[in-house]
């Protein structure tokens, strides 16, 4: 606290002297202060007993090593680095710049490797909460490590996030990473085959449906598209504003509606007929989605009959989002082991920053003494 007082020491206008002072008003400044890096020695004292038994006094647990890190600076290194995506080249020197710590690359990604060792059998019993969630949402998408391409595979609920990496994107990793082969509750995803093969209730991301019904309308200039964009869009604002799966009338009549909007879009597109080559003939975009629409109408309409079950799948894409733009910004992973400490440390932070909680402080307690626990319900 500062206090400013008159400079004047008596009044300009009677000469009085000025005594009492009060407060008339309050500024504050808010400031952080200078930021050092402070060195603690440990030395350990021995005693001699006078019959020439020494007693030695022992290292504290976390100091194992004749120089290391302290707790501060590893989960400020691995804060910076793994959730706020600086390259690991800006981590080092913003550690310099800031602390005048001087920091390596390779201390950064050692403290990094050391953060996904301590968090692993957290991120493991992520896995198995996700493995019994009523509603999971799955994505998938491609990364770059070591030049190769590698798949970043993801499962998540509305407070869990489970990231992992494979050289596959289908089946294999499927089994491999080995929660959705288990799965038999509802899986929101976006259509693709690998998915559909999944012993599981399915529900399709209408947000995709709503994008093509978008670009055949705008782009094709088909106005069914439109029609069929506002029914779907009707019955999800329905949903949203009772906060409960519609009754079954409601849905017979949106369908029975959608299916007349369909039909328009079938005379809009003549189906090709068959040319005597292999395989399926070539058709129309339009027409492809008119019949995923159909073939696949009860899991379109899944998230108006069934409770919890949401209209897109957000929650899977928001959860890939992030580590395509780490990867923007600093380029590939250069090993498959770095690539899997950012999809441990990932799930970890993610899950903890859905459910509110503090994620610098919970990497310096992983530091320190024991790894905060999520909650798994």
């Amino acid at each position: 606290m500062v206090d400013h007082a008159p400079q004047a020491t008596v009044c300009d206008a009677c000469l009085c002297p000025l005594t009492s002072l009060v407060v008339q008003e309050k500024r504050q400044v808010f400031d952080i202060p200078v930021v050092s890096a402070q060195v603690t020695e440990h030395r350990v004292l021995q005693s001699v007993c006078t019959c020439g038994k020494v007693h030695p006094g022992v290292f504290p647990a976390e100091v194992g090593a004749s120089v290391q890190y302290g707790s501060n600076a590893l989960a400020t290194m691995v804060y910076l680095n793994q959730h706020q995506m600086l390259p690991v080249a800006r981590t080092a020197q913003l550690m310099r710049d800031t602390c005048g710590l001087a920091v390596s690359q390779a201390a950064v990604i050692k403290a990094a490797v050391a953060a996904s060792a301590k968090l692993a059998p957290v991120v493991q019993a992520i896995a198995g909460a996700i493995k019994t969630a009523p509603v999971v949402h799955a994505d998938e998408t491609g990364m770059r490590v070591n030049k190769a391409l590698h798949w970043m595979h993801t499962a998540v609920t509305a407070s869990l996030t489970f990231i992992a990496r494979h050289t596959k994107r289908g089946q294999e990793a499927f089994e491999a990473i080995g929660i959705l082969p288990a799965y038999r509750g509802t899986l929101i995803h976006d259509g693709w085959m690998p998915y559909r093969a999944l012993a599981c209730l399915h529900g399709l991301c209408n947000a995709h449906h709503l994008r093509e019904l978008v670009y055949v309308h705008e782009q094709m200039h088909q106005a069914w598209a439109k029609d069929a964009f506002d029914v779907l869009l009707q019955a999800h604002e329905q949903v949203q504003s009772t906060g409960k799966p519609l009754a079954p009338h409601q849905i017979d009549h949106l369908q029975l509606v959608f299916e007349q909007v369909l039909q328009q879009g079938d005379l809009a597109n003549p189906r090709q007929s068959a040319t005597g080559k292999r395989g399926r003939t070539k058709q129309s975009k339009a027409l492809n989605l008119i019949d995923r629409l159909r073939l696949h109408g009860d899991d379109v309409w899944r998230f108006a009959a069934d409770v919890g079950v949401p209209f897109t799948n957000n929650l899977a894409e928001q959860a890939v989002r992030m580590p395509k733009v780490k990867q923007k910004i600093s380029g590939c992973f250069r090993t498959e082991e770095g690539a899997d400490a950012y999809c441990t440390i990932r799930s970890y932070l993610a899950t903890l920053q859905k459910q509110g909680g503090n994620l610098f402080e919970a990497l310096l307690q992983t530091f320190k003494t024991t790894r905060p626990m999520p909650a798994f319900g």
